[in-house]
């Protein structure tokens, strides 16, 4: 008896049920942007340190500073993504787009807008007591990253998925 099989029975066969090894932590693209991530936070309390020799427990939750933990997310994701369903892949190509435009706001949008806080903190520190915006609480300044700072962070998001994909 000769069956025929049409690409819809191929596609569904070749799936594999839902097992306890697929499952979130073996998902690369996700632990990897994940370990980057935490790894770059983590970083933070170290490059603080050695630029203003003290520690800041505050920059494992904060924005800004060395290196970027948003660069290494998006990077670790492109790069998982490009190591895991190829360079060719839609999804690698979604994964590079949002990466360029998370860099490209950090280094940008994101850093002006820090610069700007400075700037209007500075200003409102020197208002007279009696003037009503005199008791404003300070805007947050460390917003964005220096383009070094991205590039840090993507260097260590691309130096995360690789050693996850390799290591084990």
């Amino acid at each position: 008896m000769n069956e025929v099989l049409t690409a819809a029975d191929v596609a569904s066969s070749s799936r594999t049920p839902p097992s306890s090894t697929s499952s979130l932590a073996s998902n690369l693209p996700l632990v990897s942007a994940f370990v980057a991530f935490s790894l770059a936070q983590f970083l933070k309390l170290f490059t603080t340190w050695f630029k203003e020799k003290r520690w800041d427990s505050r920059r494992l939750l904060g924005s800004g500073g060395m290196p970027s933990s948003h660069s290494a997310t998006v990077a670790a994701l492109a790069v998982a993504v490009g190591l895991q369903e190829g360079t060719g892949s839609s999804s690698f190509a979604l994964a590079v787009i949002l990466a360029s435009i998370v860099m490209y706001d950090a280094s940008g949008i994101r850093l002006h807008a820090g610069r700007q806080a400075e700037l209007l903190n500075q200003i409102v520190c020197e208002l007279p007591p009696e003037h009503p915006l005199s008791s404003v609480r300070p805007l947050r300044e460390p917003l964005g990253h220096t383009p070094l700072q991205v590039c840090a962070g993507a260097v260590l998001g691309c130096f995360v998925s690789y050693l996850m994909r390799y290591s084990g």
